[in-house]
């Protein structure tokens, strides 16, 4: 399935998780942390919340990351 990080694509397995695409993305440090990160709408989500496909995630890092 293809997911956004910071607007950034990856490609992951069905069934992965948060923690997974951080760690695709590069992101070690957020992925270790187990801070939550926000969706596309807004909404703050685990490390371990699943992923459906096209869903966006945004980290601290980001400029979008609004809290």
């Amino acid at each position: 399935m293809k997911i956004y990080v910071n607007d950034k694509m990856i490609e992951l397995m069905d069934g992965a998780t948060v923690k997974d695409a951080l760690i695709a993305a590069g992101l070690q440090k957020e992925a270790r942390s187990g801070k939550s990160l926000l969706d596309g709408w807004g909404t703050e989500m685990g490390t371990d919340s699943a992923l459906t496909e096209g869903i966006k995630l945004f980290t601290g890092r980001s400029r979008k990351w609004k809290k």
